[in-house]
C-alpha cells in the first residue's frame, strides 16, 4: 500500500510540477502581448548598438521574418556590412579571416518563434525547477526539454517577463522592457558563454513590428 501510494505521490508532484510550468509559460505569453498578437508577428527590425568586448562599438541591424529568415548587418566605418543570415535556402556568415561572406550547408536557422510559444505542439516538456534570484530578481526557473536539448528559462516572478534564459553554449539576459505595438519586448539583451570569445551586449533604440520588408534584404 505505501508504494502504491509513493507512486501516486509522483505522479501527482509531476502533474503539480508541470502544470505550474504550463502556467508561468502562459502568463508570460498573456502579459508580454497575447498569444493572438506573438502569432500576428511576422516581421521584426530591431535597431540600436552591438557592443563587442570591452569597447567595440557599432550600429546594428537586425532584419527577421516568419517562419525563419533573418540578417543581421552591422556599421563598419560607415558602410553596412552583413554579418550573418539565413535566405530561406542558404545559411550565410562573415569568415573573418577571408573578410568576406560565406556560406554554410549545414546552417541551422532559429524558429521565427521563440521556444515557449505552442511549446507543447513543439514537442517540449515543461517541468518547474522552483524560484532563483537573477540579480536582485526573484524568478520562476522552468526548463524546457526535447530529446536531448535543454533550454532553463527565469522569468519574474512580479511582472512575468523573461529576464534569463540559459542554453547548452550560450547564457541570454533579456531586461529593459518597451511596449511595441500590442507586443512587450526586451530593448536590451547580453549574451554570454563558457569561452567568452562571442560574448555582446546589444541594447536597441528602435523595434518596428510587421513593418513590409524589401523582398531581397534576406538574399546572399
Amino acid at each position: 500500500m505505501k508504494k502504491l501510494l509513493l507512486v501516486f505521490s509522483l505522479i501527482l508532484s509531476h502533474l503539480i510540477f508541470a502544470q505550474t510550468a504550463k502556467e508561468i509559460i502562459d502568463k508570460n505569453i498573456e502579459l508580454s502581448g497575447g498569444l493572438t498578437n506573438w502569432k500576428l508577428l511576422n516581421s521584426v527590425l530591431l535597431q540600436g548598438k552591438v557592443v563587442l568586448g570591452i569597447k567595440d562599438e557599432y550600429a546594428i541591424k537586425i532584419y527577421q521574418q516568419r517562419p525563419n529568415l533573418t540578417k543581421t548587418v552591422i556599421t563598419i566605418n560607415g558602410k553596412d556590412t552583413a554579418i550573418e543570415g539565413f535566405d530561406g535556402n542558404k545559411g550565410y556568415a562573415m569568415n573573418y579571416a577571408a573578410n568576406k561572406l560565406q556560406e554554410y550547408p549545414e546552417y541551422i536557422p532559429e524558429s521565427f518563434d521563440n521556444d515557449f510559444i505552442d511549446w507543447e505542439n513543439k514537442g517540449f516538456e515543461a517541468k518547474y525547477l522552483g524560484k532563483e534570484k537573477v540579480g536582485e530578481i526573484y524568478c520562476h526557473k522552468v526548463e524546457l526539454t526535447k530529446n536531448v536539448n535543454k533550454n532553463i528559462y527565469y522569468f519574474d516572478t512580479r511582472t512575468y517577463m523573461l529576464l534569463k534564459e540559459v542554453k547548452k553554449d550560450e547564457t541570454m539576459i533579456y531586461s529593459d522592457y518597451k511596449k511595441v505595438g500590442n507586443l512587450t519586448m526586451p530593448f536590451r539583451i547580453e549574451s554570454s558563454s563558457p569561452k567568452k570569445d562571442g560574448d555582446y551586449v546589444m541594447m536597441f533604440n528602435r523595434i518596428d513590428v510587421n513593418k513590409v520588408l524589401p523582398a531581397n534584404i534576406f538574399k546572399f
